[in-house]
């Protein structure tokens, strides 16, 4: 009895543990990186957070919730991704939509931070989900919050001053006066360009100008920024190079203003940001033209620097893993920073969120299929070759960047050089990034959509 009792037992153990397995093989890889590291146990910015739902307000968070729910339309019988995002949305939210919460239960829109705006993208979905539902409250509450986003962004963020180049693009950050970053077209673009989608046509006039103002972001920064010959675009530009706070500028040209380096998640938000607004920019817009060309330029750019090897690309751009910090540092004022020998690496979010854009920009008739199919199939299998590790039933994202910038004055370590990108303190090499999970999931999804599409 006691041996058929344990073989009962056995059999039992074998069968729930098939059923796991058999459910695990099932989800596709999207549904496996939310379930693993979207939903739960995920870092932002070297911060860790046990679960979407609790997590306060920024960027990164923003970030992998706008993934989640992304992930929800595909997969709407997933409601609890769904219900993870509305909660973080509703923590953060006050009342009436009218301020979004920091801890401190004051606004976490900071002053012309850019940062703290593109989390916001999730109440486009949220309201017409809640509207659908006859839950006019919370959809009007989250309608509410998207277009105190959007108008911090047209009407209160500090842009380069008239008399200066690049009048009227948007600063970074207040403390990164007259500055323009890559990153930031991503921050405060797209949710922009949607709120005009959603809800500015009934002003013909007022729609026109707000598109006009969003085509000049991003014909400013390409001017700026654009290397014709490396076919990339430098990290960020300042309009007035000699402020303290732009000693990492080029102060002669060409690309005067302009950082040193192309770094590849620059890089990323920026054609990502592209094929957002082209999602939402209508046609017949008279800079329709000129950002879809600027979008094409920077694919052109891309495919060129993709590995062969692997098809996926590395924090650097325009080197391989040949190229090291040079152990000498970086001399500002005196002092001396960034000292290592750390190797180029092929980069995680990077790679994920250029493969989304691809994909996207093809789904959208925005990029040539013949031509950049390939590109996207050989980067979405490299993610998973290369970065994609499954262990424990859990599936992680290894070797990403952890964050980088420029400056300001006050931290002189972040000089933009290849020193600063390989080996800067805060340029670390971390593993289950929510800007690695993110930008994961969404290209995830495209490629599933891709495959849909395709059978």
């Amino acid at each position: 009895m006691k041996n058929y009792l344990l073989l009962a037992i056995s059999l039992l153990i074998f069968a729930c543990s098939s059923k796991e397995e058999e459910k695990e093989n099932s989800l596709e890889w999207s549904q496996k990186m939310v379930e693993s590291h979207g939903l739960v146990d995920f870092y932002t910015n070297r911060h860790h957070q046990a679960e979407l739902a609790n997590t306060g307000w920024d960027y990164v968070s923003g970030l992998v919730a706008s993934a989640v729910l992304k992930a929800w339309v595909m997969y709407p019988e997933k409601t609890e991704y769904y219900e993870a995002v509305r909660a973080f949305a509703d923590r953060n939210l006050n009342e009436d939509g009218t301020v979004i919460l920091n801890s401190k239960g004051g606004s976490a829109i900071r002053p012309s931070n850019i940062d703290d705006l593109p989390a916001g993208r999730i109440f486009f979905a949220l309201y017409e989900e809640e509207l659908k539902k006859g839950n006019t409250k919370d959809a009007e509450r989250y309608k509410t919050a998207a277009t105190v986003i959007r108008n911090t962004l047209k009407h209160d963020h500090s842009r380069i001053a008239e008399g200066l180049p690049g009048a009227g693009g948007f600063f970074h950050k207040a403390i990164y006066p007259n500055q323009m970053w890559l990153d930031g077209l991503y921050m405060g673009s797209p949710i922009y360009a949607q709120w005009q989608d959603a809800f500015g046509k009934s002003n013909a006039q007022e729609n026109t100008e707000s598109w006009d103002d969003i085509a000049l972001q991003f014909k400013t920064i390409h001017k700026y920024t654009y290397n014709p010959e490396a076919q990339l675009n430098y990290h960020a530009w300042s309009a007035e190079p000699t402020d303290s706070n732009s000693f990492w500028a080029n102060q002669q040209e060409p690309f005067l203003g302009a950082s040193k380096e192309f770094w590849g998640r620059g890089m990323g938000w920026y054609f990502a940001a592209l094929a957002d607004v082209l999602e939402y920019m209508p046609k017949d817009h008279k800079d329709y033209n000129d950002v879809l060309k600027i979008f094409n330029q920077v694919a052109v750019g891309l495919k060129r620097r993709q590995d062969q090897e692997s098809g996926v690309w590395y924090q650097l751009l325009q080197y391989d893993a040949t190229t090291t910090a040079d152990g000498k540092g970086d001399i500002v004022d005196g002092e001396t920073y960034n000292v290592g020998t750390d190797p180029n690496y092929l980069e995680a979010s990077c790679s994920s969120i250029f493969t989304y854009a691809y994909l996207k920009g093809i789904r959208l008739g925005l990029l040539d299929k013949a031509t950049y199919q390939p590109v996207a199939e050989k980067a979405y299998q490299g993610l998973l070759k290369t970065f994609i590790r499954e262990d424990g039933g859990k599936t992680n994202i290894i070797q990403t960047c952890a964050s980088a910038g420029l400056g300001p004055a006050k931290d002189p370590s972040r000089t933009g050089t290849v020193n600063y990108y390989l080996s800067g303190k805060d340029v670390t090499i971390v593993e289950n990034e929510g800007k690695a999970i993110g930008t994961f999931i969404m290209a995830s999804l495209e490629y599933e959509d891709y495959k849909r599409s395709n059978k």
